[in-house]
């Protein structure tokens, strides 16, 4: 058996993601990890990247088939970096191997064959960890800790925008997520869906407006509105695909009946802004409300989630989301861009 402190072999299938290149880059430089090379099954692709010349592209081997990952019994991990339109498909190849998964998000369209990776998952005894880049963001990570901590009390409401703003070109851009019912909310949705479930559990009820009001783009949804229904609480996401200066727009707000938590902008991390009132017990008899900025660490993109796969793996900790949690997120985000019954 292994020492806990040796390197754990890892191998990348797909290059297209838009996460794809970040994520290789944080395999590269995470010391737990040797990384083995990359299968991109598009031959025009890898001959474009390697003619790059650039990081971390350049730091790798190129496999030429992707049985050379699968058969090769060192290689204990893959991250699944394909396109939306293609990962679902690889990350089952990848499971059927007897490989735990890094799966960028979203898990596909098609949920019966999500369930049946969550299957393969649970026969072989291997790790899927959603690619969900703010499960350990210290925004996020703070606003779970003070509700855990029951500080702002029953929440009745969250309120998330995760809108961006995309050219119809290129690997990521418009006419690509346009082959996706959705659209935007396809692809960015389960960002906030992944924080919203965790909260709030499964929704009761989904109603989405998903509209095309400014792309030229046929039957593709860049202006979309959901709520979502709980017993005591609604949570709703706006996420378009034109939105000015986007990052700095971002928001995650939480009201509970004790007080409000906002997160604003995500990236990058600045602030996370506490409201209490004044039946909370730190509070002085001469104040109405509490208020506070508490400072956050803005920490790079996928570098702890990963990190943390690796820890699971090497039997250091358990995954920051169990399988049922990751089926959920999928169910809802499907049920919200209506791809299954609500």
């Amino acid at each position: 058996m292994k020492s806990k402190n040796s390197k754990v072999s890892v191998a990348q299938i797909g290059t297209k993601h838009g996460h794809a290149e970040g994520v290789l880059q944080v395999m590269l430089e995470n010391d737990d990890v040797q990384v083995k090379g990359v299968f991109e099954p598009d031959r025009n692709r890898v001959e474009k990247l390697k003619k790059l010349d650039k990081y971390p592209w350049n730091q790798v081997f190129f496999f030429e088939h992707q049985d050379q990952i699968f058969l090769d019994p060192t290689i204990k991990a893959v991250a699944s970096e394909g396109q939306n339109i293609e990962s679902l498909d690889q990350t089952y190849e990848i499971l059927k191997s007897g490989k735990h998964v890094f799966y960028d998000k979203p898990a596909g369209d098609d949920f019966d064959h999500f369930l049946s990776c969550i299957k393969i998952a649970k026969q072989k005894n291997l790790y899927i960890q959603m690619g969900y880049m703010f499960r350990n963001h210290d925004g996020f990570t703070k606003i779970a800790e003070i509700i855990s901590q029951g500080k702002i009390g029953k929440i009745f409401q969250i309120r998330a925008n995760m809108s961006t703003n995309l050219l119809p070109e290129g690997l990521n851009g418009e006419i690509q997520i346009s082959k996706h019912q959705g659209g935007i909310l396809f692809d960015l949705g389960g960002h906030m869906i992944d924080q919203i479930v965790y909260f709030l559990g499964r929704p009761n009820k989904i109603y989405s407006f998903l509209r095309r009001d400014i792309s030229k783009i046929k039957n593709y949804s860049d202006n979309t509105l959901t709520v979502f229904e709980f017993d005591k609480s609604i949570a709703t996401i706006e996420i378009n695909s034109k939105t000015i200066n986007h990052m700095k727009t971002r928001r995650f707000e939480v009201y509970g009946e004790k007080g409000t938590l906002i997160l604003e902008p995500f990236e990058p991390a600045q602030f996370l802004k506490v409201s209490l009132n004044k039946t909370n017990e730190s509070l002085s008899l001469d104040q109405e409300y509490y208020f506070d900025s508490i400072p956050l660490s803005d920490k790079p993109r996928y570098v702890e989630c990963f990190d943390s796969f690796i820890k699971s793996i090497k039997g250091l900790k358990k995954p920051d989301r169990n399988l049922e949690h990751e089926i959920l997120v999928q169910e809802t985000l499907l049920r919200a861009t209506k791809s299954i019954q609500n």
